[in-house]
């Protein structure tokens, strides 16, 4: 078979098309205290500066041996962007959103005619650039966001779950607006030279808030998303945190190419749960990356790779502190794999 790079590689695989074996990449967050000890890029700083940024992407390549390269390494630069309250992370804990700018309808229309050259949200697309006039023509450039869901959970507040099963006028309009946002974000990324988009949606849920209000409230919004990129030919994977084993089906109806399955899915009950979708993962990031040694990390690989899972990779984000000879064990049995 012919032998592809890393980035027709990846694409291939997505695709669902033959390759001649399989990608060694994590849809989710890289970065690591030791990578950042490796090249000298560290948080909180990476996570605001495009060249540290893209330093501490890159050693994801350089040191862990990822094949490919992927930013940001949070999920909060979006609901930063329009105003909510962020508390600060540090070297070894990403930052997170405490304070929320939305009550009602009146105020999304204060948040229209936002400027995506400002803020975080430029300066990821700045990091992007950079690592796509470096990598671009090897490697997959890989930009991730947070998904509306979600960003209308940060942007509204714990009061959101009541809000789109009491208030539904409210609920379209915010999933309308960081639905727009989102597009318009992603496109931005992939002008700047992102070929495979990573949608983050952790509280989009069926079985968190049901198979109607997931069928109402998300499938139509990941589905703009996908459209947009696909026209763009630009490849999906779309993570969302827990079990979602009873959602999988769903979940593919929005026309995503791959979706990523923590840790609490059983990898073959959700490759057999879906009918196109590549299933990315599911390693546990704490239990077995983290605290586990790079032989017992070989050994569960392997169990996932038997599952007939698609692309090994992480179930969840790379804890910080994450040994690198872990993933290297990750890295490694992905590599050797042959579909």
């Amino acid at each position: 078979m012919e032998t592809y790079s890393p980035k027709e590689r990846l694409a291939r695989a997505l695709k669902g098309e033959p390759v001649d074996r399989m990608p060694a990449i994590s849809v989710t967050q890289t970065g690591t205290v030791e990578q950042m000890e490796a090249c000298g890029a560290f948080w909180p700083e990476a996570n605001y500066d495009a060249e540290k940024m893209a330093t501490l992407a890159e050693a994801g390549h350089t040191v862990v041996g990822f094949e490919a390269v992927r930013v940001p390494f949070d999920i909060t630069a979006e609901a930063e962007f329009f105003g909510c309250e962020i508390k600060d992370g540090t070297q070894e804990q990403q930052p997170s959103v405490v304070g929320h700018v939305v009550k009602t309808i009146e105020d999304i229309d204060k948040l229209k005619g936002y400027d995506l050259n400002e803020g975080r949200i430029n300066v990821v697309c700045d990091a992007i650039k950079i690592l796509a006039d470096k990598y671009g023509d090897e490697l997959p450039i890989m930009g991730s966001m947070i998904g509306p869901f979600s960003l209308s959970q940060h942007i509204n507040g714990d009061d959101w779950f009541m809000a789109i099963m009491t208030n539904e006028e409210f609920g379209l309009a915010l999933m309308e607006f960081s639905t727009d946002f989102s597009v318009a974000y992603a496109k931005k990324m992939v002008e700047n030279g992102a070929d495979t988009m990573v949608i983050i949606d952790p509280t989009a849920s069926a079985q968190l808030i049901g198979n109607e209000f997931y069928e109402k409230f998300v499938v139509p919004f990941h589905k703009r998303i996908c459209d947009a990129m696909r026209e763009l030919g630009v490849t999906t994977v779309l993570h969302i945190c827990g079990d979602t084993t009873q959602g999988l089906a769903l979940m593919e109806t929005c026309g995503v190419d791959g979706i990523s399955v923590d840790q609490n899915v059983d990898a073959a009950t959700a490759v057999g749960n879906v009918e196109r979708a590549v299933i990315v993962g599911n390693l546990d990031p704490v239990n077995m990356l983290w605290n586990q040694t790079p032989e017992a990390i070989r050994e569960e690989s392997q169990k996932v790779l038997d599952a007939g899972i698609g692309l090994l990779g992480p179930g969840c984000g790379i804890v910080s502190k994450t040994p690198t000879e872990n993933l290297q064990a990750m890295v490694e049995m992905a590599k050797n794999h042959k579909y």
